[in-house]
Parts: C-alpha cells; structure tokens; sequence
C-alpha cells in the first residue's frame, strides 16, 4: 500500500490522458526491493512533502528485502539519503492538474504531484542509522505512507545532486 493521490474527482481544469493512450508504448519491469515503515497514513494527516514530513520530527525506517541487504553496504557513510518508491494507489489517468493552491493547470510535469503516468515518488531523508544485516535504513523523516514498496535507495550527494542556482517559479 503506498501514497494515495488524494482526491479522485476532477477539478475544474484538470485534464485526463485518452483512452488508452499508453497502448503499443514501451514497458519496462521494476523490482520492488523493500517497504516504507512510517507513521504517515492514508488520509488527509499524511504530510505533502519531505519538508512537511521533517517538521513533525517522526522518523521513519526503509525496510530492505533479504536478496537486497548487501547493497546496503557503505550507505552508512553518507548523511543522506534518495529514496525512490512506487506510489502505487496514485492516480495515473492525468495530464495536467488545477491544485488547490492555484487556479491555474499544469502539466504533471511540472508538479511534484503524485498524480502522473508512472508515480514514481523521490524524497530526500537524513540517515539515522543503517542496519545492512537486518536490512533497516533508520532515517529522519519521510512524506511516504506507511507501506509504500521501495524502487531504489541512492546516496545524496551533494555534489552532484544540488543545483544552488535551479529556477523554480
């Protein structure tokens, strides 16, 4: 069970992809490699983003399958890190969006909206502690519901991952 999208009435504006507009298009598998352990639950309470998430001071744990704990290994050495999960009770039916906030539509590509083709979700958590043998990622905060299934788990890097000069409107 992972992030639900919220309401599932359209609002004035949104738009919704054609029928069958994913027919003949390519697919590719993805592995589920673990579970999202939070207090964060289905409902209105559950925080809208990473930021919301770290304020409320609730840690959170990323649970690793068996076959994927080895791949742990090192995590421990970074501060933080990026975790991608399959927001998997997420609307995929939209194109573009009018969010409560705004009058105006946007492309789910220009949105953070778990409302999308593929909802991939990616949230960025300080590491609290690793367990690689128990397959456990304690980590500060996370705007996951409880049971979201883990794609992937990266080291943030600062380096490379942060643009100090990125335009956001």
């Amino acid at each position: 069970m992972g992030q639900v999208a919220g309401d599932q009435d359209d609002r004035p504006g949104d738009v919704r992809l054609p029928a069958g507009a994913d027919a003949g298009r390519r697919t590719v598998t993805l592995t589920v490699i673990g579970v999202v352990r939070s207090a964060n639950r289905r409902d209105e309470t559950a925080p809208k983003n990473p930021t919301e998430a770290r304020s409320r001071g609730e840690p959170a744990d990323l649970l690793v399958d068996e076959p994927y704990r080895p791949g742990l290994v090192g995590l421990e050495d970074y501060s933080h890190l990026i975790v991608l999960a399959w927001l998997d009770a997420a609307r995929r039916d939209l194109i573009q969006i009018t969010r409560p906030s705004s009058p105006k539509p946007r492309g789910v590509f220009a949105l953070r909206s778990p409302v999308r083709p593929n909802p991939i979700a990616l949230s960025v958590a300080r590491i609290l502690a690793v367990d690689a043998v128990a397959g456990r990622v304690r980590i500060d905060a996370i705007d996951l519901i409880d049971g979201t299934p883990i794609l992937d788990i990266k080291p943030y890097r600062p380096g490379i991952d942060a643009i100090p000069d990125a335009v956001v409107p």
